[in-house]
């Protein structure tokens, strides 16, 4: 599978930034490479390369990324998720797998161009909803669950486990 990256836009970080945060917390979670936010906001960037210092993977962030730019030259398929886009269950087998793909998630109202670019507008239901649970739940269908437990190669390891909390500490290399 090739590449996922994740534009989001219209954050506003005064207002946004636990939401924001938790959209490339879930993103990297769940296979994404990488995130691009279009608003400059160094305090999320630093909190997202601590995580990724401490739980491992290869997950990028940079805010300040003008977004019509950045749609326009991106090498691979668009896809904006939307609550007025094609049906998720219709639209997956559509998107190739072997092309990257970046996912456009609004803050707040997403302007027409958005659409009008998108090579996919997808739907994760009908009914208002947070961003946080559209992304996951189509990145979750789009890899089929596999980057759930994958092996990051982190300093600190959540072990799964029916009662308790069990983190392991990895020496550093």
């Amino acid at each position: 599978m090739a590449g996922i990256w994740i534009m989001r836009i219209g954050h506003r970080p005064e207002r946004d930034k636990r939401v924001t945060t938790h959209v490339a917390l879930s993103s990297r979670a769940l296979g994404a490479k990488g995130i691009f936010v279009d608003t400059e906001d160094p305090v999320l960037e630093e909190n997202i390369r601590s995580v990724v210092d401490r739980f491992g993977g290869d997950y990028t962030i940079r805010t300040g990324v003008p977004w019509r730019q950045e749609i326009k030259d991106f090498p691979g398929k668009v896809v904006h998720l939307t609550m007025y886009g094609q049906r998720v269950d219709e639209a997956l087998p559509k998107i190739p797998r072997d092309e990257d793909i970046l996912i456009v998630v609004g803050a707040e109202k997403v302007p027409a161009e958005v659409y009008q670019r998108a090579d996919f507008n997808i739907s994760v239901g009908n009914q208002p909803h947070s961003e946080i649970a559209a992304l996951a739940i189509f990145l979750d269908r789009f890899t089929e669950g596999k980057a759930l437990y994958a092996d990051r190669g982190g300093h600190l390891e959540v072990v799964p486990n029916e009662r308790g909390k069990t983190v392991v500490e990895h020496d550093p290399e």
